[in-house]
């Protein structure tokens, strides 16, 4: 039996590559998704081949996760419960993806992933195999009750790695789980269980605390085609390099943090702590040059599936076909989405300072409140008005004479 493992060098898939191998005595293959992890990866080749592994593979991700996963979901201005950027959510398709095209050149039996029974993560990697590769066996020890009784939590797996010689950076005094990746990082578990506790200050990464950011504010420009970021600042950028510009500028101006309570696809209710600087700036200014570009009902028609496609990538269903098919009404909806948003970032506060575009329907002679030179007739509004305050005019009058 061969088996590949989706492996972070993490507390639990450390535990998992290790148990999987003293399990199962088979040939086990780490695999690794950089989707930029940044000095997370560093050394993962060794600890993994030390922890069990025969193979290890490290797949360079960034540029398609950023072009092909984050990017059509900005377009889509999808943000799970109006506060998730879904930074997690939209990672592990790619992810799993790219472990089933491991499996398959290595002709193993099975894919394995180290997500809880309680999470949303396991239907995401599962659902991505099933849609992918649906033939291939799945392991998922969480749901082993073989594993489940030896690792009844983290406590139990931090001895584990400590009497396996498996260094983590997880510790009985910082015992929340964390994930990062280019669009965020994830905090949970541990401490933050309790939605009434603060998150300790020194727990985040990306961002410092908006109270010590700069006290002068900082101006930013984003160029956008089709519903894309393409430029920051007059820089031509690929799109990874967009989100790590933006990251940057986000982080030190304290942009991006969310304190949340929300609901899993499992369920359950759960608390999370996540910084998206590049990603919040990003979903801000793609608004901005909508609201400039897109007709109305068009607008009305993409928000209102907002909801839906967020669900979606949260539920783990980036590869079913309701996904792809909102997808095409998405990117057609996003055609003529080009022009330049200025921004002034401040102190966790991203605002508006200037918005254009060469494709705008706004016509400054129509919108004006000043003399309209006959491009707007305001007599006009008497009938739109009455024909629309027809039903409600039918309503009072027979609401009234039942009163009567």
């Amino acid at each position: 039996m061969k088996i590949v493992v989706a492996y972070s060098g993490g507390l639990d898939t450390s535990v998992i590559l290790k148990w999987l191998k003293e399990t199962y005595r088979c040939e086990i293959i780490a695999f690794c998704a950089d989707i930029g992890q940044e000095e997370e990866l560093q050394g993962l080749d060794r600890k993994a081949k030390a922890t069990g592994a025969s193979k290890f593979y490290e797949v360079n991700l960034v540029e398609e996760f950023a072009r092909d996963f984050i990017f059509p979901m900005i377009q889509a201005s999808a943000i799970y419960e109006n506060q998730y950027y879904l930074g997690t959510s939209i990672a592990r398709p790619l992810i799993a993806k790219a472990q089933v095209e491991i499996a398959k050149k290595e002709k193993a039996d099975a894919v394995a992933h180290g997500a809880t029974g309680k999470g949303n993560d396991q239907c995401r990697f599962e659902l991505t195999y099933a849609a992918l590769a649906p033939d291939l066996k799945i392991i998922a020890p969480w749901r082993l009750p073989e594993y489940h009784n030896q690792f009844k939590g983290r406590s139990e797996m931090l001895a584990y790695c400590q009497d396996k010689g498996i260094k983590v950076e997880a510790s009985a005094k910082k015992p929340y789980s964390m994930d990062r990746n280019l669009l965020h990082i994830s905090f949970e578990s541990g401490i933050l269980e309790d939605p009434w506790i603060e998150p300790p200050a020194d727990m985040f990464k990306l961002s410092v605390a908006p109270e010590k950011a700069p006290d002068k504010a900082e101006y930013v420009e984003l160029d956008f085609v089709a519903g894309n970021c393409v430029a920051v600042n007059g820089q031509r950028l690929s799109p990874a390099n967009v989100l790590r510009a933006l990251n940057k500028l986000g982080g030190k101006h304290g942009i991006g943090r969310v304190d949340l309570v929300e609901n899993r696809f499992v369920g359950m209710k759960s608390r999370g702590v996540y910084e998206t600087p590049g990603g919040t700036i990003l979903h801000f200014a793609h608004r901005q040059v909508e609201t400039l570009t897109m007709d109305r009902e068009v607008m009305h028609l993409r928000d209102s599936l907002i909801p839906r496609y967020a669900e979606l990538v949260y539920y783990g269903f980036w590869f079913a076909p309701e996904r792809e098919a909102l997808q095409a009404l998405v990117t057609e909806s996003q055609q003529h989405v080009t022009g330049t948003v200025r921004l002034k970032l401040y102190k966790g506060n991203i605002i508006t300072a200037g918005r254009k575009s060469p494709v705008s329907l706004y016509n400054p002679h129509v919108a004006t409140m000043e003399a309209d030179r006959g491009a707007y007739n305001q007599t006009d509004a008497t009938g739109f008005i009455r024909l629309n305050a027809l039903r409600l005019r039918t309503r009072a009058s027979v609401l009234g004479k039942k009163k009567k």
